[in-house]
């Protein structure tokens, strides 16, 4: 019998709720569900979000009552914004986090490289936001909570799986016993040590590295700007790196690396953390600064994933598919893309929009994403925490040089998250115009915001289906592709043609004046006339300079797999 916690988790700054667990009726037949999601943190939750956009209901099994203990996850990027955007809680986001665009790294007391990450008038959000995850998921819980299509269930631990062509079926643990669920499938969200993963027997592939690291959270009053902080080599940990980030309610993220040899038990005995931090505030000039802790935790730095997320009727999704080193803030950045992927190719799937092939894309797509972020995120993790001793020699002399020689500075960029382009993707238009464009977001790039208003921006008006911009030189949507769009629609398909550059286009469903072209510019058209499809991710999977029906056509029956 499954017992969650029931007493509040401690924290200096962010109130715990306790939720009552959902128990099943005595007697109660198996029930079932179209997707069943285990696993309520930042990846389940988003899933199941995007799922209910695209009017498709879930369960959501958590086996604790109360969101994640600690901070963990504290900096998100603007293309995560993006996507939160989509699921209704960007705006508590950013009215509550810290946003920053600058990283510092300091050796031997001299700052040796800043790292400025681009923003300009056409971004809503800043590169990179600070906010610590228990909110990110109080923000979540609340969405899902008002979206009728979703049922959360805590205190539901998942205990056996079984499975076969059409369905599974899960054992569930209670506060009063078990009971069984019925799904056509289910989404594995359940975390690095994924209980799915070992009922399965699927092993991650990838690289473990030795190195071990210890994350505490401080209340302090620091005088710093919201910028990440680097120290390669401080005094106080030779040959080592220390990492600090400013967080909401005066707290602060001080990450150390442990010196060889030292155990994760020693190194959270109260008396080694105090003496690290003291450490670690004296080096930047801050010594017997009264400090209070929150939480600390030991990680490693791992570079693992699934080499399907795909395994039968169960999907995976964030660090229950792969696991990935937290320098470049990739863990639940890569979570939501995970997350908004799986919803559309899911929903899709599940409203019988799409065959069950599609989902092998999703597969596809995001291995070789996580695969990418594996290889970049290598390079940054055997920086920060070099694996040999052949390493160790090659960053020592990187360091060294970069306190006189300015052009081996940028080798301390730490190569930050960014959206996976979906180049090779099966999805994409198999001939359209693609190779005739020199700017603009190509075949699987993620869309380029553009700022239309002083609150109102071209990514507020898409992304419900797919979506149609055409860049007109008329005041008319051609007839070929008005004819194609109603067919797709007369399938249940969402399109949604919004023509770019005048106020009022016969056909259209929506229009965008774009009098300065910067619409037009933005994604490569140059004040040329021509059309790109996004899919309902945003990601393109088509652009044209001739459109026709005929070629719009083609490029929705691959985009929905079926042209295989």
């Amino acid at each position: 019998m499954h017992l969650p916690e029931r007493t509040p988790r401690p924290s200096i700054y962010f109130r715990y709720e306790v939720h009552s667990p959902w128990l099943p009726q005595p007697g109660q037949p198996p029930q079932a569900a179209p997707v069943v999601i285990v696993g309520a943190g930042p990846a389940g939750l988003v899933t199941a979000l995007e799922l209910a956009r695209h009017g498709v209901a879930s369960i959501v099994l958590e086996s604790e009552l109360q969101v994640s203990l600690g901070s963990r996850a504290i900096v998100f990027t603007r293309r995560s914004l993006e996507i939160l955007q989509q699921v209704g809680v960007a705006d508590q986001m950013t009215q509550m986090g810290l946003p920053w665009r600058f990283g510092n790294s300091y050796y031997r007391g001299e700052r040796v490289f800043r790292m400025e990450a681009p923003h300009d008038e056409d971004d809503r959000f800043f590169p990179m936001l600070n906010i610590q995850q228990q909110y990110l998921e109080k923000f979540l819980v609340d969405a899902c909570a008002a979206e009728p299509l979703i049922e959360l269930r805590w205190g539901n631990r998942v205990v056996a799986l079984q499975q076969d062509e059409v369905r599974a079926r899960l054992t569930c643990d209670t506060p009063t016993g078990d009971y069984e669920l019925v799904s056509d499938w289910v989404v594995a969200c359940d975390g690095g040590r994924s209980p799915l993963r070992s009922l399965l027997g699927l092993k991650l592939e990838g690289a473990a590295y030795e190195g071990l690291f210890v994350i505490a959270d401080i209340r302090i009053d620091l005088p710093h700007p919201t910028e990440r902080l680097a120290f390669f080599d401080p005094a106080w940990n030779p040959g080592n790196t220390v990492l600090m980030h400013r967080e909401p309610h005066g707290m602060w993220r001080v990450d150390y690396q442990l010196p060889s040899g030292e155990t994760p038990e020693q190194a959270l005995e109260p008396h080694a953390l105090r003496t690290r931090i003291d450490a670690t505030l004296e080096m930047i000039g801050h010594a017997h600064q009264p400090w209070e802790l929150d939480w600390a935790s030991v990680y490693s730095a791992r570079t693992l994933t699934l080499p399907n997320y795909r395994v039968g009727r169960v999907l995976f999704a964030g660090d229950a598919a792969h696991l990935l080193p937290i320098f470049g803030v990739r863990g639940a950045n890569t979570a939501f893309q995970d997350a908004q992927s799986l919803g559309w190719h899911l929903g899709f799937v599940v409203k019988g929009l799409a065959p069950e092939a599609l989902l092998a894309n999703y597969s596809a797509e995001r291995v070789t994403a996580a695969r990418e972020i594996i290889a970049e995120a290598g390079k940054s993790t055997r920086f920060m925490t070099p694996p040999t001793a052949g390493f160790r020699l090659l960053r020592d002399a990187v360091l060294s040089l970069s306190l006189r020689q300015a052009f081996v500075r940028p080798l301390y960029h730490w190569r930050t998250s960014r959206p996976h382009e979906y180049t090779q993707s099966a999805l994409n238009a198999p001939d359209d115009d693609d190779g005739e464009f020199d700017a603009g977001p190509a075949h699987g790039a993620p869309p380029r915001n553009v700022r239309l208003g002083p609150d109102d921006f071209l990514l507020d008006h898409l992304g419900c289906g797919f979506d149609l911009l055409m860049f007109l030189s008329i005041p008319m949507v051609p007839d070929d592709v008005l004819e194609a769009m109603k067919s797709w629609r007369l399938r249940g398909v969402p399109v949604r043609l919004t023509a770019i550059g005048a106020e009022s286009v016969v056909g259209a469903d929506h229009c965008i004046a774009d009098a300065e072209g910067r619409i037009s510019d933005r994604y490569g058209f140059a004040g040329r006339t021509g059309a790109v499809l996004l899919r309902p991710d945003q990601h393109v999977c088509g652009r044209w300079l001739r459109p026709t029906g005929i070629r719009l056509e083609r490029a929705l029956v691959a985009a929905l797999g079926e042209g295989g």
